[in-house]
């Protein structure tokens, strides 16, 4: 039998040696990492987190997850060239879906969950009207990555975008289109009114039609969630248009560009940018062939760093990247490139999370960028400095199962 004495002491031995196993384990990089604490750079193990809120899902992903390719591509790629001065950065993904609330949500999540010093989203121009204002209150920095409408760098100090604004970009699609067949007269014009941005390019594209002299025929109005365009299709046919405009999204765009050549329309069309994505492709197949669209981004674009991303894209998807992934990539670019900019006037480390916030966002509005979409700044209000535009044409195979993007000289 122990003594009194021998057995207290092996009791008190046992429970010190339990409280230094706990506290070591309590100190693992990995279950810091698994906790989601972080340091006063909003950092969580060893990674600054950026946010990347776009839709994932809904009939918005078709544009959403081309943004997520972009944004995981300047994720490996930032990483491989050693992050922000030797940090690395860490993409939070939340879907915003279609709707605003669903980017409410997500902004909210991002800011006060994650954590993150800024946000790359969202995909709509209407999600960005009701979830901008909530980074912007919390004073968060936000890069738009495909919001073109008119008044989004407007929204507030810490709103800026990566997009041009439709109204510099569209207008090129018209030119285009008129240099292929001066005889253009009449031109009908759809758009889907529940949708900021569709309403936004539509009143530039009619400006444009005005401005060349040209009659506008009609407007026909629809839904991103519409299926049956017979209607508007029929009513645009009737006035006889050599060119038919549409503003709206890759499903419903593909759909009434199919619907109109189904009825027998044999002129011109052109797509606003929410039909920029091959993901129409599979929607309005070989009708899908002739399609005119203005770009703000082009995968010949000869600069260093168009050709690394432009190389990613391709071994990963075996097909050339597109403007919402080449954007998406951009803004996680432009989110890098500050950080280092600021960490090397002070250390981020150094700064609680609201403060790398607010320094992060003078930072970017000061930058010059050399991107995949060509050399860009940012005007005092968060507006994208941009110079060089373009205009493709889809060209689709025989068969109707795959096309391209053929830019125009």
């Amino acid at each position: 039998m122990f003594s009194r004495r021998i057995v207290t002491k092996l009791l008190l031995s046992l429970f010190t040696f339990s409280l230094i196993v706990a506290c070591a384990q309590t100190n693992t990089p990995d279950q810091a990492a698994s906790t989601g604490s972080s340091g006063g750079s909003g950092a969580t193990g060893n990674a600054i987190p950026i946010g990347v809120a776009v839709a994932q899902t809904s009939n918005v992903a078709l544009l959403g997850q081309e943004q997520v390719l972009g944004a995981k591509i300047a994720e490996t790629y930032f990483n491989d060239q050693g992050g922000v001065n030797r940090t690395p950065i860490r993409l939070v993904l939340q879907d915003t879906a279609g709707d605003e609330q669903g980017t409410i949500n997500a902004f909210n999540a991002l800011i006060t969950q994650d954590k993150v010093v800024g946000i790359v989203g969202p995909t709509l121009s209407q999600q960005a009207f009701a979830a901008d204002p909530v980074a912007d209150r919390a004073k968060v920095p936000v890069l738009a990555p495909s919001n073109t409408a008119k008044g989004i760098p407007q929204i507030g100090e810490y709103i800026a975008r990566v997009s041009a604004p439709v109204a510099v970009v569209a207008p090129n699609a018209l030119k285009t289109a008129l240099t292929i067949n001066p005889n253009i007269k009449n031109v009908a014009v759809l758009f889907a009114q529940n949708d900021a941005f569709s309403k936004s390019e539509t009143e530039t594209f009619q400006n444009a039609v005005k401005e060349a002299n040209l009659n506008l025929t009609t407007v026909q109005k629809f839904q991103t969630t519409d299926t049956d365009f017979q209607t508007q299709a029929t009513n645009a046919i009737n006035t006889n248009p050599e060119l038919v405009i549409i503003s709206g999204l890759a499903a419903d765009g593909g759909n009434l560009v199919k619907q109109l050549r189904d009825l027998g329309y044999q002129g011109s069309i052109i797509g606003g940018n929410g039909l920029n994505t091959s993901n129409i492709f599979p929607v309005c197949k070989k009708d899908c062939d002739g399609i005119l669209i203005a770009q703000a981004y082009s995968p010949e674009l000869d600069n260093p760093i168009n050709k690394a991303f432009r190389e990613a894209y391709k071994s990963q998807n075996q097909k050339e990247p597109p403007q919402f992934s080449a954007q998406a990539f951009t803004g996680v670019q432009v989110f890098v490139e500050a950080l280092k900019s600021l960490d090397n006037k002070t250390k981020l480390n150094t700064l609680s999370l609201e403060q790398l916030r607010s320094e992060l966002n003078k930072e970017i509005l000061a930058g010059k960028y050399e991107t995949p979409i060509g050399s860009i700044a940012f005007d005092s209000e968060g507006e994208i400095q941009q110079s060089q535009f373009y205009v493709a044409q889809i060209k689709m195979d025989a068969d109707g199962n795959n096309g391209r993007f053929e830019f125009l000289k």
